[in-house]
């Protein structure tokens, strides 16, 4: 077998699993928008097949089917069968950047990409001209000039000061009390140079649990970004780098807060099986992955008072957490800890707000679709605040609600406990009204 997707070979009794019975079609986001089966799940497997077979090539019509998906892996809390989708998504997105050759603008616009998100102090140099994103932002038919995909990158741009992106989280946080656990914090890149304060939220809710957080300032990238967009070989670098961090820094848990992270995180051992210095290592880092929400909720009984807090909050299930992970109840748990908080129910809760790594970026219409439905559904919920766990979804929900007029916040769950915990900063506190 020496066609172009022959690395998928291994990885038939995968696609033997699908039974073709549809249940992914009504959550498949894609499919939602195109309306096209090979634009789904079941009919992306049907290519997969078609190209261990060498019945189809790498033709960019083919290509094309498997970039319209997001990777939301809804359609695997769908399926009745069990149909592990991530891997076989992955190792296609794979097979595709090695043996398929992008359009000029399209290959030169990944390569960008991949040069400045996975690093975060290439990132905090982006702080100072992220300031004009502003400007064209007020400037709605000067935006609208634009080519789609750099209206939808100044669309998504967060609002971010060069002293706030320089800010790191702090190397070691003492528990509060007796200490519980040693956690490790993957601070990320996103959310390290444009999301500070919920590494620093996350750190200080940890602590008043009883938690010592160690955050490795010498971490980088964990490799997510790369594996969901086929460049597996950057994710397993990233992933060596990353391990190798935090066995010096000897956790008994890895806390991540960011739910693309985490998925890719877990699966480790998967990523470096063929890799016999790293395999065993890749396993035994995997198992002591959680998301905050997971560390947070299993220390019982809580240790924090909170404060009461009367305010309507609609929660934003992400993807990479609730399908890929199946992390749905912690967070619900935890927001129910907050006397006098309100959690209001999102229709479509199951469907991606087209955030997805960096698909908002490379197909910023679909995405932008995606996002203007969701944010009617928020609205609807009519929440003060909106509730998260990805810094993708963050930035998405933000421009979604700013296109709308929306004056509700979009904050990541850490930073609602950490207002709610009794000794949150008040100016942390009060960032939490709506319109605020």
């Amino acid at each position: 077998m020496a066609g172009p997707f022959a690395e998928l070979g291994p990885l038939e009794p995968l696609m033997d699993a699908c039974v073709h019975c549809g249940f992914c079609l009504p959550t498949c986001p894609s499919y939602l928008l195109l309306g096209q089966e090979m634009d789904s799940p079941r009919g992306r497997i049907y290519l997969m097949r078609a190209g261990v077979e060498e019945r189809i090539d790498m033709a960019p019509a083919v290509v094309e089917h498997f970039d319209t998906c997001l990777g939301c892996m809804a359609c695997e809390t769908a399926c009745p069968s069990g149909v592990r989708y991530a891997p076989l998504l992955e190792q296609t997105r794979a097979s595709i950047e090695r043996g398929h050759t992008r359009p000029a603008g399209e290959r030169w616009m990944r390569r960008l990409l991949f040069a400045v998100l996975p690093f975060p102090r290439r990132l905090r140099l982006l702080a100072v001209p992220l300031a004009l994103a502003d400007v064209f932002r007020r400037w709605p038919a000067l935006l609208s000039r634009l080519p789609p995909r750099m209206r939808a990158a100044i669309s998504l741009a967060p609002t971010v000061t060069l002293a706030d992106a320089l800010r790191e989280t702090p190397e070691h946080t003492a528990a509060k009390g007796a200490p519980r656990l040693r956690v490790g914090l993957v601070t990320g890149c996103v959310q390290r140079a444009f999301f500070g304060g919920v590494n620093r939220a996350t750190a200080r809710v940890l602590s008043a649990e009883g938690c010592e957080v160690v955050a490795p300032r010498s971490q980088g990238c964990c490799g997510a970004l790369a594996l969901h967009a086929g460049e597996d070989g950057d994710a397993r670098e990233f992933a060596r780098d990353l391990i190798a961090r935090f066995d010096r820094a000897d956790v008994d848990v890895v806390a991540v807060n960011a739910a693309g992270c985490g998925s890719a995180m877990k699966e480790y051992g998967h990523l470096l099986r063929h890799d016999p210095p790293w395999a065993e290592r890749a396993k035994t880092f995997a198992a002591k992955v959680k998301d905050v929400t997971e560390v947070l909720a299993g220390l019982d009984p809580p240790r924090a008072p909170r404060r009461s807090m009367p305010l309507r909050v609609a929660y934003h299930d992400a993807c990479h957490l609730a399908h890929a992970q199946g992390i749905r109840r912690e967070p619900r748990q935890l927001l129910a800890s907050i006397p006098d908080l309100t959690v209001r129910p999102i229709t479509e809760s199951e469907i991606c707000c087209g955030s997805a790594g960096i698909f908002n970026l490379v197909q910023p219409e679909m995405a932008a679709t995606l996002g203007r439905r969701k944010a009617g559904h928020i609205h609807d919920a009519d929440p003060d605040l909106v509730v998260t766990s990805n810094p993708g979804c963050m930035l998405q929900l933000q421009a979604a609600a700013r296109e709308r007029g929306e004056k509700y916040r979009v904050v990541h769950i850490v930073e609602l406990l950490d207002a709610a915990f009794a000794e949150a900063p008040p100016a942390d506190r009060s960032k939490m009204k709506s319109g605020s």
